[in-house]
């Protein structure tokens, strides 16, 4: 795999998920407690062999880059990197800020392809799964393509809103329709179940290919796509322009994957990781998800009642708390009395010492969530302060409440932005 080099898009300004992209990039949002996006496909890389990563940022990229540099380094010995590319001005006409996916890696080809890269396999910085791409490699290789691009069988009711592929005996691609709103646009690029059976995979009743937004170039069929356009999108314009002119040849998948996009798809998937029969488990001896380390101490729980639950290092959970299906993050202060139900507190970037604590202003609460308090169905990000007799819960049902009072609400789910304080008794 010391041929392969892989390209992470760091995405765009992520506003379906503000507010938690206030203050930084999608792939630098918290995850599962004590993780970054970012950690999931450059961990998928690292277990598959490939250690040759640049990640393509643009927007609010600071805590990202910190995460980065703190977290991957290599020994001289063994010559990986995950080396960043942000975006910046150059001499010449292409000056401006990435227009897209292709843009991105079209600007930066001058560094990807080094002296003996043979394939560039491109991925996402928002994507939630656990792949091994060195079968997807061999199987490329095998299959004698120009292009290949990671599939998953889904459901026919699922297809409207993802991009389907079709694909002749051989597995290769000869058809593509970006987010089918019709039967009859679904019945043209349906796949046989038969077919997904014979290669591998249970189909239980799917007939679709959804494209994953994976994809692995040879190197001179790379170079070539982002030469004959000045198409900006992998997904809408080169991808599909490759099956009329390549060989692009789909490799099929059927592990757990979501792309977290949305406020409500990031809440469900981090609240599944908590669940004792989750879809996706966070504990593997063979293919680890790697993050930054930080030498916090055992969390210290002291009488409290947790149930389906993560709990990440560094926490202190006072006598009678409650916590149910939550996900717990770093650092995160919770007092006797506090429920936590249905909800994923961030935790802080930083423990406040007794000083501190001592020099907040009058009516400030300390860092954490105080006696009594409770949040039910919420996403609280980071460093927040919430005193005693809080409640944060979206108690009128609302679906979306736009900025106020502290808090907003998306997709039902209110979300407390980053550094917000909540003093004693407020309410939603």
């Amino acid at each position: 795999m010391k041929n392969v080099v892989a390209v992470v898009l760091g995405g765009g300004r992520g506003t379906r998920l503000q507010p938690l992209t206030t203050y930084r990039s999608k792939p630098a949002v918290p995850l599962a407690g004590k993780y970054r996006l970012i950690d999931i496909p450059i961990s998928n890389c690292l277990n598959s062999g490939v250690n040759h990563i640049f990640v393509l940022t643009q927007f609010m990229t600071t805590s990202l880059h910190q995460h980065i540099r703190g977290t991957y380094r290599f020994d001289a010995f063994h010559g990986g990197f995950v080396e960043i590319l942000a975006a910046q001005q150059t001499i010449g006409p292409e000056d401006d800020w990435y227009q897209g996916t292709a843009d991105a890696v079209r600007k930066n080809l001058r560094y990807l392809l080094q002296r003996g890269t043979e394939y560039v396999l491109i991925l996402s910085g928002d994507q939630l799964y656990r792949m091994d791409f060195d079968k997807m490699v061999a199987e490329h290789q095998a299959a004698g393509a120009d292009v290949s691009i990671a599939a998953k069988p889904v459901d026919r009711s699922e297809a409207h809103a993802l991009g389907i592929m079709k694909c002749d005996d051989s597995g290769r691609v000869t058809g593509f329709v970006e987010k089918p709103q019709s039967d009859e646009l679904v019945n043209s690029v349906a796949t046989s179940p038969e077919w997904i059976d014979a290669h591998g995979v249970e189909s239980h009743g799917r007939d679709c290919l959804a494209s994953m937004g994976i994809y692995l170039f040879n190197r001179q069929t790379l170079v070539d796509a982002l030469d004959e356009s000045d198409s900006s999108d992998f997904g809408k314009e080169i991808f599909p322009r490759a099956i009329n002119e390549r060989h692009v040849h789909l490799h099929l998948f059927d592990g757990y994957w979501e792309d977290i996009g949305t406020i409500r798809n990031f809440y469900e998937c981090n609240l599944q990781m908590a669940r004792s029969d989750t879809p996706f488990e966070l504990s593997s001896a063979a293919a680890p998800i790697f993050t930054r380390p930080r030498f916090l101490p055992p969390t210290r729980i002291d009488g409290a009642q947790i149930s389906n639950s993560l709990i990440a290092d560094g926490c202190v959970i006072e006598p009678g708390a409650v916590i149910e299906n939550s996900v717990i993050g770093l650092r995160t202060k919770i007092a006797s009395g506090a429920v936590i139900k249905n909800s994923i507190l961030m935790g802080a970037d930083y423990d406040e010492t007794p000083a501190d604590i001592a020099a907040l202003p009058a009516g400030t609460p300390p860092m954490g969530f105080g006696r009594g308090t409770e949040v039910d169905g919420a996403i609280i990000d980071k460093n927040c302060r919430a005193g005693e007799g809080v409640r944060i819960a979206n108690d009128a049902g609302h679906d979306h409440h736009g900025e106020g009072r502290n808090c907003v609400i998306r997709d039902g789910i209110v979300v407390v932005p980053k550094n917000t304080t909540l003093e004693d008794g407020w309410r939603l």
